[in-house]
């Protein structure tokens, strides 16, 4: 997948060669799996820099880039979260399939000790096609304590010939001794009409809201329209919080418990900017209402992060939402509405909800 915004970091990173071990700084949204993915591709290409694209980028053609391409390279290893490590296919010796998985728990979002000792195994060992080795760590902050304590020797004295590639979209949390065995190289966000122009190519319509409902951040706007979102259901959806219409629970249940949770995040997050006479960030201002209580709406996006950071836990889905959905319309009622600014959110709604 070519993405137009990191043509020029990229092209930046690949003419300044730096160290062994490079912490790229990004969103997923911004592409920062796809720049490691790209600067490892052109680290293991065996065509003559001659022979390669200007910015010097990998040929595609040579059978190292065959190899990179059907996840078959000896000297690649990327190390994600087993949830990541099913959805983009690039499973680790030790994965089962599903049928043996299917009754296991849900699979981990933590990269784990045994993952960890699995890459450092392989980095050790010499390289297939003589090019060096590439570990790609996406993203780094998935790293349990365990596992990201197992690393640093690696990332103080690799093997010959050793090149790691950490994301991070949060350095603060990644243990600072990993963050100081890295060079850091930061994303610049895409450029709006770079973002999208893309998703015009991607056939994505109604980009300009899923672009904003995504914060900025391209390839989050494909994703929520992949996942059946499109910009007249997300632009009815503070409507229909604040009216506590249907319609609000039947467009949250399906994205699952955390993503309706941080949709639900961002809409306050806008209705408490507009409540204080600022500009919204992720939904148009004409959707939003503009007299509600910042008071209410404090006390809801308390209650929010508060649930987002159990986000995994096994709530009863329905009722979670149901919950948060009634406070939330209480949150936005106007502030005229609700005489001495008393009631609703004030008290714990979820103070009967048990994980």
């Amino acid at each position: 997948m070519t993405l137009p915004w990191l043509e020029a970091p990229l092209a930046e990173a690949l003419a300044h060669r730096r160290g062994h071990a490079l912490l790229v700084h990004g969103a997923a949204g911004q592409g920062a799996l796809e720049f490691v993915m790209a600067l490892a591709q052109a680290q293991l290409c065996e065509s003559p820099r001659s022979e390669r694209p200007t910015s010097g980028l990998a040929c595609g053609r040579c059978a190292s880039c065959h190899l990179f391409g059907n996840h078959g390279h000896p000297d690649l290893f990327v190390l994600l979260p087993e949830t990541l490590r099913q959805q983009l296919a690039w499973p680790l010796p030790e994965d089962k399939g599903e049928s043996e998985s299917a009754s296991k728990t849900k699979p981990s979002k933590q990269i784990r000790i045994d993952d960890m000792r699995w890459l450092v195994d392989r980095l050790q060992r010499t390289s297939g096609r003589g090019r060096g080795k590439v570990a790609l760590i996406h993203p780094a902050q998935a790293m349990n304590e365990t596992a990201a304590n197992a690393l640093l020797k690696t990332l103080e004295e690799p093997a010959a010939g050793t090149t790691l590639l950490l994301t991070v979209s949060d350095p603060a949390r990644l243990l600072p001794t990993v963050r100081s065995r890295c060079q850091w190289l930061r994303l610049p966000l895409p450029d709006k009409a770079q973002g999208l122009q893309w998703l015009a190519e991607q056939s994505v319509p109604g980009a300009e809201v899923l672009l904003a409902a995504a914060g900025g951040l391209p390839l989050d706007a494909l994703a929520l329209h992949q996942r059946g979102v499109d910009a007249a259901s997300w632009q009815s959806l503070p409507r229909a919080v604040a009216s506590g219409l249907p319609s609000a629970a039947a467009t949250l249940a399906p994205w699952g418990a955390s993503r309706a949770i941080e949709t639900l995040l961002v809409l306050c997050h806008d209705a408490l900017a507009v409540s204080l006479g600022a500009a919204p960030r992720f939904f148009p201002a004409s959707c939003l209402p503009s007299e509600a209580a910042p008071h209410r709406l404090q006390a809801w996006q308390t209650t929010l992060q508060r649930v987002a950071r159990h986000a995994e836990h096994p709530w009863n889905e329905n009722l979670l939402l149901d919950t948060l959905l009634a406070q939330g319309r209480e949150a936005l009622r106007p502030l005229r509405s609700a005489p001495g600014g008393t009631g609703g959110p004030d008290r714990d709604p979820l103070a009967t909800l048990r994980p």
